[in-house]
């Protein structure tokens, strides 16, 4: 069985941010797969809508076997395990997992997009996955994590936590 490497963007804004992420962190080893790297942690100005809470973002790779819906399925899991509702885009949220990458692949279905297609207008996710990926190249734009970050034009202050 093949093994996969997933990148995956964790944000929180409501309650214990750190104890959040700290359990999303655990749910996903025992969900998905082995974390094999981790960022540090940032605070950042919450996205979208800004009268919230400042967010603590991370990235983390984790090695797994399963498929890429199969990923979605327990990253939502684990989102709605935490007691994340999806009730507002960019409202406030306990816990939210992006799936960034899947391998280097390209997948375009209905519920999932990899690469996010986002990544690169985001400096809350370039900066931990340039910290922890930053040669890997974007499959689709051709451009290292590291480079995306060079040219985002996305100015939000990234401030590194640990």
């Amino acid at each position: 069985m093949k093994i996969n490497q997933v990148y995956l963007g964790l944000g929180s804004n409501l309650g214990n941010r750190q104890e959040n992420l700290n359990m999303a962190r655990l749910q996903i080893s025992q969900n998905v797969g082995s974390i094999i790297a981790q960022s540090a942690i940032y605070e950042t100005a919450a996205w979208g809508l800004k009268e919230q809470n400042d967010f603590l973002n991370q990235v983390i790779c984790v090695s797994t076997k399963l498929q890429p819906l199969e990923v979605l399925a327990a990253v939502l899991a684990v989102e709605l395990a935490m007691g994340r509702k999806r009730d507002l885009k960019w409202g406030a949220r306990l816990i939210d997992i992006d799936v960034l990458y899947y391998n280097n692949e390209i997948i375009q279905l209905p519920e999932l997009v990899v690469p996010h297609p986002f990544i690169q207008e985001r400096r809350f996710v370039l900066a931990p996955l340039a910290e922890i990926a930053g040669a890997l190249l974007h499959p689709q734009l051709q451009l290292s994590n590291a480079q995306l970050l060079e040219v985002c034009a996305d100015t939000s202050e990234v401030r590194k936590k640990q």
